[in-house]
């Protein structure tokens, strides 16, 4: 038996029982209550000839649940909209202006954020209002924090090709680390010294500070992950997806207005 029936096994008894609780409690009303073995049995009976029932109260339940996780969601993006949409630190493509933003959380050493990163450019080509931020958190070990910050001091030194290193990254079959991130920055025109400098300013060690804090909050665990309007989208869930929450959120933002 596996856990996730197992888990839904115990929901549904657990339903089961008040249904039991319930039932009793509708015949004490009456002139003449059926006793407690009695209900059990009705209610006993009926669970058999209906098992369906028993999945459709996990539905339920788990609807209720995600229903749930999406108003918190909700309530802690728009608490920390501008970190999440307006962070200095972040790199912004597509259309300044676009009518919806997506927000991508993406670890330079994450395997998913390599394959996800033609979703990106296939969706900037394709809507021309759609804005993209580009959101470092690195969370996959040291390499993964000195690659981005050798990334981070690169934006600042030369943000015009920022986007050049970004695309070289995601196109490292290997994990990158400090010394292979400087290579590609270095080959990109990037003076070394300069960067070294800029890798020990306040401004680019502390820049992952708000996305780490946002990820604390909105229990964003991997990469990648996604914010598109007022919903968390984790995983790379492909372009097909990605393109349908732009639709939805472009059809909510005009139901709003």
């Amino acid at each position: 038996m596996t856990i996730h029936f197992k888990r839904r096994l115990a929901t549904t008894v657990f339903g089961a029982a008040a249904l039991v609780s319930a039932v009793a409690a509708s015949h004490a009303q009456e002139a003449k209550p059926l006793d407690k073995a009695a209900v059990e049995k009705i209610v006993r009976e009926y669970l058999i000839a209906n098992p369906e029932v028993m999945l459709e109260v996990q539905d339920a339940l788990e609807e209720k649940q995600a229903a749930s996780a999406r108003d918190s969601q909700s309530k802690i993006i728009a608490e920390n909209h501008d970190s999440i949409f307006n962070d200095a630190n972040d790199a912004v493509y597509g259309n300044p202006k676009g009518d919806v933003t997506i927000v991508e959380f993406y670890d330079y050493n994450c395997g998913y954020c390599k394959r996800a990163m033609p979703d990106m450019q296939a969706l900037l080509k394709a809507d021309p209002n759609v804005r993209f931020v580009l959101k470092e958190f690195p969370i996959l070990g040291p390499d993964s924090m000195r690659t981005h910050l050798v990334a981070q001091a690169f934006k600042r030194l030369m943000p015009e090709k920022y986007m050049e290193l970004h695309e070289a990254l995601m196109k490292e079959p290997k994990s990158s680390t400090e010394e292979s991130t400087m290579k590609i920055a270095t080959s990109l025109g990037a003076d070394e010294t300069k960067l070294r400098e800029l890798m020990k300013s306040k401004e680019v060690v502390t820049s992952f500070q708000s996305a780490y804090n946002v990820a604390q909050a909105l229990n964003i665990s991997g990469t990648p992950s996604y914010i598109i309007g007022n919903e968390l989208v984790p995983g790379a869930v492909g372009l097909e997806t990605l393109s349908e929450k732009i639709a939805e959120q472009r059809q909510s933002n005009t139901g709003n207005k």
